[in-house]
């Protein structure tokens, strides 16, 4: 997406069982700025559609051991010395982010997803699983999570750092003046979608 929503940077090793392999997992590391801020828009309303999905056109591949499925929603955490991925219910409190790719490497990915959790093998990587932030409209999200990544708040929180209030998801739309005058979004230009938020 244009303006990118860098999520945790984790990193962790498992032991393999039987083997003297170990396997590591990551994603993509934070900014060194942090998150970017939506953009400001002043303008008028696109003409696209709103609906809480986005297409992926991410080919399918690799070896992850985690397993998810693409359109299956996860909670991605942790730091580069303690990671953690969990499967989470997409659009619970727990959930972050949602699988919309699988990849053999990282570097696979979509161009515009938001994250990536990777596992590699003596320092090989396996698969990805290419990410985009779990946003639902009408729901609230804290994209300024620090090393934990996005996090989903109550609408009604008001000390987070970056608090952002989904108000449509645009299709067929590869600028932010879609979301209308007063709003921000975060573009999706390659899969052509903005995410329309308000700041809380």
């Amino acid at each position: 997406m244009t303006v990118a929503i860098a999520g945790a940077a984790v990193a962790a090793g498992l032991a393999v069982a039987g083997c003297s392999s170990t396997i590591e997992g990551r994603a993509q590391p934070v900014l060194e700025t942090g998150t970017v801020d939506a953009v400001d828009v002043t303008g008028t309303p696109g003409s696209g559609t709103t609906t809480s999905s986005a297409p992926t056109t991410t080919p399918e591949g690799g070896d992850v051991g985690f397993d998810a499925e693409v359109g299956e929603c996860v909670t991605l955490g942790g730091t580069t010395t303690d990671a953690s991925i969990e499967e989470a219910s997409c659009g619970s409190n727990e959930s972050n982010y949602k699988v919309i790719g699988k990849a053999e490497q990282s570097t696979q990915c979509i161009s515009d997803a938001d994250n990536y959790y990777a596992e590699s093998r003596n320092g090989i990587e396996m698969g990805a699983l290419c990410l985009d932030i779990d946003w639902v409209v009408g729901g609230c999200m804290d994209v300024g999570g620090g090393t934990t990544g996005p996090e989903r708040i109550d609408c009604t929180e008001t000390s987070a750092a970056d608090g952002v209030k989904v108000v449509a998801i645009e299709q067929s739309a590869t600028d932010v003046n879609a979301c209308g005058s007063g709003n921000s979004g975060y573009v999706y230009p390659e899969r052509r979608f903005v995410v329309c938020v308000e700041e809380l």
